[in-house]
């Protein structure tokens, strides 16, 4: 038995893949270069270092769409993490890119999303937009992209950080928003996001009893296919096809427009429905007067997110909410504001 090491690895990589893919051997490397791992690439070890990681684990435990659903088949946060890295995964190996980059940057992209999905990314910004006119250094709104980027540089590792490569973070960075991954692995995560989350996002509302199978636009479901498994195989499908022809990572204009018009329908059925949002005051109050009351009591902060001195207490606040998971705020929340005889 002959072991594989990191640099028969990256001869593979050399020899297997596209010219524009990313090598393991030019990254761009870390903030603080490591010492070369025997058996690992640089990339496959920030795949290890997101897996091991507290906010990695925390995933399982805050919500994607539904808040406090019953039932354990809905999707969480960690579940939608790990069909983004399949979906991306499959798409890189067919195009011949790098898909331990591909893998890392999907497993990393939503470590800093708050509890409550985007009920508690618009809480904390409700927050910054409540306190900006009388402390400095508020941000416009949260990102969950830019705060993974904190727990990925600043907040893991008991404030070393990750410590993960250039072309991860680059992907983690911008896998949304305006501005594009600079990696064709990065925009592969980017696609493979929307393409995870429109499709199971409609699986969990049928389950939900949100919507049924025969409410879903004729359309869309005519081109994608009639099953949760036909249309992640059409958009997965096509995205090779297209990409492979065009140099860069996207879909066919037909394919795009449908998966577009189902985002748009679940916007309209699903994410703003009555059973849907039924939770979200609630969430939103509690993410909110969470803040607000660290915010004012620093000190009653666990120590790694107390600030000290000059440090900027908005973003020492936001780490510590934002960490939080869902059922970690409602225990906090009720410890803090329900008075003792009044829980069950």
């Amino acid at each position: 038995m002959a072991a594989l090491t990191r640099a028969d690895i990256e001869a593979q990589e050399r020899a297997a893949l596209s010219p524009l893919a990313s090598f393991a051997d030019s990254s761009r490397g870390r903030v603080t270069p490591l010492p070369a791992d025997p058996y690992r690439t640089e990339f496959q070890r920030d795949r290890d270092r997101i897996i091991h990681s507290k906010a990695f684990r925390r995933l399982m435990h805050k919500t994607q769409v539904f808040l406090a659903p019953e039932g354990d088949h809905y999707r969480t946060r960690l579940t939608h993490t790990l069909e983004v890295a399949q979906i991306a995964r499959s798409v890189a190996r067919a195009l011949r890119l790098n898909e331990d980059l591909t893998e890392a940057i999907a497993l990393g992209h939503d470590l800093g999303h708050t509890p409550f999905g985007h009920v508690g990314e618009d809480a904390v910004t409700a927050c910054y937009d409540e306190i900006r006119h009388r402390l400095p250094n508020v941000p416009d709104r949260f990102h969950h992209n830019e705060q993974s980027v904190r727990v990925i540089e600043v907040l893991e590792y008991d404030g070393k950080g990750l410590n993960l490569t250039w072309e991860v973070r680059d992907g983690v960075a911008h896998h949304t928003g305006s501005i594009a991954p600079a990696t064709l692995e990065g925009a592969i995560v980017a696609l493979s996001d929307r393409i995870a989350y429109v499709n199971h996002d409609i699986d969990d509302a049928v389950r939900g009893g949100v919507l049924t199978d025969a409410e879903l636009p004729e359309g869309p479901i005519a081109m994608l296919g009639s099953t949760h498994g036909a249309r992640i195989r059409t958009m997965v499908q096509d995205t090779i096809v297209a990409s492979d022809a065009a140099g860069e990572i996207r879909m066919s204009s037909e394919v795009w427009d449908a998966m577009m018009g189902l985002r748009s329908f679940l916007f309209e059925n699903v994410y703003l429905s009555p059973r849907a949002k039924e939770e979200e005051p609630k969430a939103f109050g509690v993410v909110k007067a969470l803040f607000m009351h660290y915010l004012e009591r620093p000190e009653a902060m666990p120590d790694e997110f107390r600030p000290v001195g000059n440090a900027d207490l908005v973003a020492h606040v936001t780490d510590y909410i934002a960490g939080m998971t869902d059922r970690f705020a409602i225990t906090r929340y009720e410890e803090l504001f329900v008075p003792v005889s009044w829980r069950m």
